[in-house]
């Protein structure tokens, strides 16, 4: 064992020698996009509200519906090791971190424990079942899904963030947490030590290898120097179009010649709802001036079973090499659903860049930008 895991392994000994269902509620990690050489805890979320009378693991009982598995309970699941975890699959940070919570499901599932993730959904349309269904199987969610479309389990835990994961012994009590993306290989060692508290044999200490491409691949912290950023009024900033945004009415938007970083516009007819932008008529575009490897956008038709083409440009241009996993060198790509879209991915050298995109029909709902 390398020195610093056993400096972690002794942090460990102290962090769950008891249980801290009353600690956990009292952490809070600042949100940072400042490189520190250490993997960035990158999380978000709404508050969340009064705490119900149900116990942490009890409050799955409260699901409004399990995919992939029969309903769990807390009695159900007493003597097994649980990771519980909140998720929204629009959620670029818990994306990132799906690789590890499907590694340490199929590593440790043998050996006692049980990883459920909730679904709590950030949009509305994540409150939509068969979306969530389709998501879970394009996603790879092999592991339990409990349903919690109305809050009742993040309530439950007091949770704030995506993602959040909860470590839970055999016993049934709360004895570690994490908030954001990082620290999995002190995760893992949670669990390798509950498991070895729980009985389990044959555990060992070597962490998992994932392959995580895509959506899943880390972020280049390093070079990210713009923060996820809301397209409807009510959380969006650095809106640029002349004149402001208009609240839930239509109006022809204009971009300006110039954007300053971390600003965006749009241009076109567009209704600017309280969590989304409305492209009322064809040939809308959004502009945004980024400084990160990788750009994401959470997109959707506004009317099920219908498509919207689109084109990205970076710098004026077709993205080439830098074109991400929905669009082409060209920069076409088609809105089939309401998910996130990785659009840009691109080589070093990495600087600030002019996003667009033009959508060649009207319908679309654009709701989020996140980077990576």
């Amino acid at each position: 064992m390398k020195v610093s895991k056993l400096l972690i392994a002794a942090l460990l000994v102290i962090a769950i020698g008891a249980p801290i269902a009353g600690f956990v509620r009292d952490i809070k990690v600042p949100q940072s996009t400042i490189p520190t050489g250490e993997p960035v805890a990158f999380f978000h979320g709404p508050a969340s509200g009064p705490i119900t009378d149900h116990s942490e693991l009890a409050s799955l009982a409260r699901a409004d519906e399990w995919l992939n598995s029969p309903p769990l309970t807390a009695s159900a699941l007493r003597g097994k090791v649980v990771l519980v975890h909140f998720w929204t699959y629009t959620c670029i940070n818990w994306l990132r971190t799906q690789p590890y919570l499907r590694a340490w499901a199929e590593k440790y599932k043998d050996k006692g424990l049980v990883v459920v993730g909730v679904h709590t959904p950030e949009f509305q349309f994540e409150k939509n079942i068969d979306n969530v269904r389709r998501q879970v199987k394009a996603l790879r969610v092999d592991y339990p899904v409990a349903v919690d479309s109305e809050y009742a389990i993040w309530r439950a835990f007091n949770n704030n963030y995506w993602p959040a994961l909860y470590f839970i012994d055999a016993q049934g009590r709360l004895r570690h947490h994490h908030f954001g993306e990082g620290s999995y290989e002190q995760s893992e060692m949670v669990i390798q030590r509950l498991l070895t508290e729980a009985g389990a044999s044959g555990i060992g200490d070597d962490s998992v290898s994932v392959d995580a491409r895509g959506f899943e691949a880390a972020a280049d912290w390093t070079s990210l120097k713009s923060p996820e950023n809301y397209v409807g009024y009510e959380r969006t900033e650095g809106f640029a179009s002349p004149g402001g945004a208009v609240r839930d009415k239509p109006r022809v938007y204009e971009q300006p010649a110039q954007l300053r970083l971390n600003n965006w516009a749009l241009s076109g007819d567009w209704t600017i709802k309280r969590d989304a932008a409305a492209l009322n008529k064809a040939n809308g575009r959004i502009a945004y001036r980024f400084h990160a490897r990788d750009l994401h956008l959470v997109m959707g038709p506004a009317a099920p079973g219908t498509s919207v083409k689109f084109r990205v440009l970076i710098d004026g241009r077709p993205p080439g090499a830098a074109h991400g996993i929905d669009v082409d060198e060209q920069g076409g790509g088609t809105v089939t659903e309401q998910r996130l879209y990785q659009l840009i991915r691109q080589p070093k050298p990495i600087a600030d860049r002019q996003f667009e995109i033009e959508f060649f029909d009207p319908g679309v709902e654009a709701f989020a930008f996140t980077f990576g």
